[in-house]
């Protein structure tokens, strides 16, 4: 088996049969295009492997049963914690017919599993192995123009470990137009400090940890103002810091530097 590893508020997610009729994108000079890319928030779990078998989206006053565009159908296995700190996969890159659009439905096939402390676990997605993850994301494709769309995958809240040590799929999944949001980025220091970075929009929290050179990127981020938490992994060592006050603009990276955590 082939694994691809990989280089947005919360959406309302339920589970649908895969069975609906569906459509091929038409082909069009006057469409304008759709590109998706999946990101994901880190997870203390080795690995998390999807299978995706298909992507489609919904285009508005089609009843439940039609409208269905397939943006993708190829089968790919994604591996999930590859993609932090900026790390991304497209998801589907198609044009489309302009209107406006109100839902995204992925299709997970079998063979999706968790690798937790070296052990590999099935992971068990609701409704059977043809479900469908269906989207609530309303937007509008304009003739000649790209939408881009992230899908950010929250991982620890996605995975439940039950009594009897079952792995379940319950996704949490963030949808977030690119065109609306920016990202914060910068360095922590010392490195042995391997910190978790965290912050918060509304009722969602974005977190990411430190990459082997301390540099650390939170994705997806509306525009506005932020808090970043930033909390050490030996906290009796090093002490935790919160760095106000950080304008996000929409299409642009905020660099907040080097960030030097205080020992104890």
């Amino acid at each position: 088996m082939k694994i691809i590893f990989l280089s947005a508020f919360l959406a309302f997610i339920t589970l649908v049969s895969c069975s609906d009729q569906t459509t091929n994108v038409p082909a069009d000079e006057q469409n304008g295009r759709i590109k998706m890319y999946l990101v994901d928030s880190p997870s203390q779990l080795d690995s998390v492997i999807i299978c995706v078998t298909r992507v489609e989206i919904h285009k508005s006053g089609s009843d439940s049963t039609s409208g269905w565009f397939v943006i993708n159908d190829s089968t790919r296995y994604f591996d999930l914690l590859q993609l932090t700190n900026g790390a991304s996969v497209v998801l589907g890159d198609t044009s489309l017919t302009p209107g406006k659009y109100t839902q995204i439905r992925l299709i997970i096939g079998s063979g999706s599993y968790v690798i937790d402390q070296g052990v590999k676990h099935d992971l068990e997605v609701p409704s059977g192995s043809q479900s469908g993850l269906k989207l609530i994301h309303q937007f509008t494709i304009e003739s000649g123009k790209l939408y881009e769309l992230l899908l950010d995958f929250n991982v620890d809240k996605s995975i439940v470990i039950t009594g009897n040590g079952r792995y379940k799929l319950k996704p949490t999944i963030r949808v977030m137009p690119i065109i609306i949001s920016g990202s914060i980025s910068g360095q922590i220091l010392p490195l042995d400090a391997q910190p978790t970075v965290w912050t918060v929009y509304g009722t969602d929290t974005i977190t990411t940890y430190t990459n082997l050179q301390g540099f650390f990127k939170l994705m997806a981020l509306p525009a506005g103002q932020y808090d970043v938490n930033i909390i050490p992994a030996d906290t009796l060592m090093y002490r935790d810091t919160t760095i106000t006050d950080i304008q996000v603009i929409a299409n642009q990276v905020t660099d907040i530097g080097t960030v030097t955590l205080e020992t104890r």
